[in-house]
């Protein structure tokens, strides 16, 4: 165990101490940012004993709201990782997402409540350049960009990501080239499943490794279901025991294990037949592979005299050539159904992100002056 003498963090290089947090102190003294201003404002908060926290909703799959968390539900999830990846006081964490926001703020909270030398930096793609040389970790949490970005552009910086116990990875799905590139790190990573409302994760998958599975493993106390849709409930501590009723559908292989099929509201109806965009996405992203980089892309519907929705792909990229088009196409015909299989190609030069960094797929659409149904 690492013994901590002084209860400090470094934010963006500058050190704060616990007690002149608590009283806020260096105010006057030390010029802030914004971003520093609202992360130092939640530490204060947390070492006052402050026991409600609201908090504002990605927007990811709609209108952002804020809601109000307990200090029980977030301790109560934080104990769950700490737990997990067994961290000890003095272990050293990177939080480098946004902290007003549940990932980053759940962050702090592990941070505090395990007694870890935190060191906060911007949110950027690669964090890992905000980082003196030589600092060692032994936790993170990413969002999948900023992992792929790390591995990609500072293969040199794998060393460091291997030293650590455990990386969670979350807030968008892994994409097929992270998911091979995962392959070659040592750590073990774990795709992450949670919202606001659950205070950050209710369940992990192990991306890489001997052990790397395609399905979810809730955490301890966390109570799963299905609804009449085929969607998970959850309940349990992080919920205040309250029923959560997402709009995921999942396949419950046993009272705690659940494989992800898609969103309910990504089910798209195409002459009678539902196609789960998600499953399409699967199919584009191997016939993308061979790409480097691959674009980003989603998968979506429009609506159609005929069929009352068909399946449109939109790539963030350059238009791609006739021939690279035909060659998609014809990979995707032998990978998917007819009806399956994107009616359409839209391409746009780049995508519309929420404040969290998640591609917001309806302002894209409308970017592009398409329908959002």
């Amino acid at each position: 165990m690492k013994e901590m003498a002084e209860k400090y963090l470094l934010l963006n290089g500058k050190k704060f101490y616990y007690d002149e947090i608590e009283d806020y102190s260096f105010r006057n003294s030390i010029e802030l940012n914004g971003y520093e201003a609202k992360t130092l404002e939640f530490c204060r908060n947390w070492l006052n004993g402050v026991q409600e926290f609201p908090i504002q909703t990605s927007g990811s799959t709609g209108t952002p709201k804020t809601i109000n968390l307990t200090r029980k539900q977030l301790e109560s999830s934080a104990r769950k990782t700490i737990k997990l990846l067994n961290l000890q006081p003095g272990d050293t964490t990177l939080v480098c997402l946004n902290t007003e926001y549940i990932a980053g703020m759940m962050m702090l909270a592990r941070g505090f409540l395990a007694e870890l030398q935190m060191i906060i930096v911007e949110p950027i793609s690669n964090p890992l350049k905000l980082v003196a040389e030589g600092t060692l970790f032994d936790f993170a949490s990413f969002v999948p960009m900023q992992l792929q970005k790390i591995v990609q552009d500072t293969p040199e910086k794998i060393p460091m990501l291997n030293h650590m116990k455990g990386i969670l990875l979350g807030g968008a799905p892994v994409n097929f080239t992270l998911q091979r590139q995962l392959q070659q790190l040592s750590v073990p990573v774990y795709h992450t499943y949670g919202m606001t409302e659950t205070a950050s994760h209710v369940a992990l998958r192990l991306l890489n490794g001997p052990d790397a599975a395609d399905y979810y493993d809730a955490l301890d106390n966390i109570a799963l279901g299905l609804d009449n849709r085929g969607c998970l409930t959850i309940n349990g501590d992080v919920t205040n025991n309250e029923l959560i009723v997402t709009n995921d559908l999942v396949e419950l292989l046993t009272p705690t294990r659940f494989r992800w099929i898609g969103r309910v509201d990504n089910t798209i109806n195409s002459g009678g037949v539902k196609v789960q965009s998600e499953i399409v996405e699967v199919a584009v992203a191997e016939a993308l592979a061979d790409i480097d980089p691959m674009p980003r892309f989603f998968v979506t519907s429009q609506p159609d005299e005929l069929l009352g929705e068909h399946v449109i792909l939109v790539m963030e990229t350059e238009p791609f050539t006739d021939e690279q088009e035909k060659e998609l196409k014809a990979q995707l015909k032998t990978l998917l159904r007819k009806f399956e299989r994107p009616k359409k190609y839209y391409y746009c030069p780049a995508f519309t992100e929420t404040a969290t960094g998640k591609v917001s797929k309806q302002r894209t659409l409308r970017k592009l002056g398409l329908e959002v149904l």
